[in-house]
């Protein structure tokens, strides 16, 4: 029985780690050839290897999205090595500073829109022309429920967040016309070193932090880069074929109170 994603090209950006490696596991395992893109050059070769292992077909591309002309030559080249892109993962992001807004600096605000909106930006212009060729593709972009709510926290992170929301329903009109679909999958609190970070930051214990990051939640615990990736999943695959500018929220209920 051939996998979920079976026949997909899938470019995976910040796969070396958290959600986007669980992305690009997923993906393999379900049949797709994926490219994984990130600055994480240790971290992205160990995951080409491991799924490898694991019978799944992956490369490991240095990527940064904040560079345009970096992003547009590691496309034609992922596109040279395997004939085509029809699937794209938009995932590299950054959490930033986490101050209020009145005393966030510009260097500060324009280092997160620039990963967390103008690398969506960046990767999705480069793709479109190879699915166009293709026929048709699918573009997820990781955005999170911080593009939704309010948390009296992180100010850049939700603006940029709230940007990629507004980029998906754009673009999903924009590109419908060429059988492109382009949606969102919006992460609750997300057990990756992202999340651990905060939580070292805070001073609390890791049990601790983990016990406050659930709390938000309506299920009452974390949830795993795996849920995410099965989101995404279901988003590059064709079980999604009429589904575009949606978000999806993979939150355990957070938004629902």
């Amino acid at each position: 029985m051939p996998g979920r994603a079976e026949g997909k090209v899938v470019i995976v950006t910040g796969g070396a780690r958290g959600i986007g490696a669980a992305i690009c596991e997923v993906l393999a395992r379900e049949g797709a050839k994926v490219a994984i893109t990130d600055i994480l050059d240790k971290e992205g070769k160990e995951l080409e290897e491991k799924i490898r292992r694991q019978g799944g077909i992956a490369k490991y591309y240095h990527m940064d999205v904040t560079k345009e002309s970096e992003v547009k030559d590691v496309f034609a080249q992922i596109a040279k090595d395997f004939g085509k892109i029809n699937g794209l993962v938009n995932n590299a992001g950054i959490l930033g500073v986490n101050k209020p807004t009145h005393e966030v600096t510009e260097e500060e605000w324009d280092k997160v829109m620039a990963v967390n909106v103008k690398g969506v930006f960046f990767c999705t212009k480069h793709v479109i022309p190879y699915m166009k060729e293709a026929g048709g593709g699918s573009i997820v972009n990781i955005a999170s429920v911080y593009g939704l709510i309010g948390n009296a926290d992180v100010p850049p992170y939700h603006a940029s967040k709230g940007a990629v929301i507004a980029m998906t329903k754009n673009d999903a009109t924009i590109y419908a016309k060429d059988n492109i679909r382009v949606n969102a999958v919006c992460p609750g609190a997300t057990w990756t070193k992202m999340v651990e970070d905060i939580i070292i930051k805070s001073g609390m214990s890791i049990e601790e932090g983990k016990k406050a990051f659930a709390s938000f939640h309506l299920l009452g615990r974390l949830i795993d880069p795996e849920d995410q990736a099965y989101a995404v999943l279901y988003l590059i695959s064709d079980e999604s074929k009429n589904v575009t500018g949606t978000t999806l929220l993979v939150d355990a209920g957070w938004t629902a109170k």
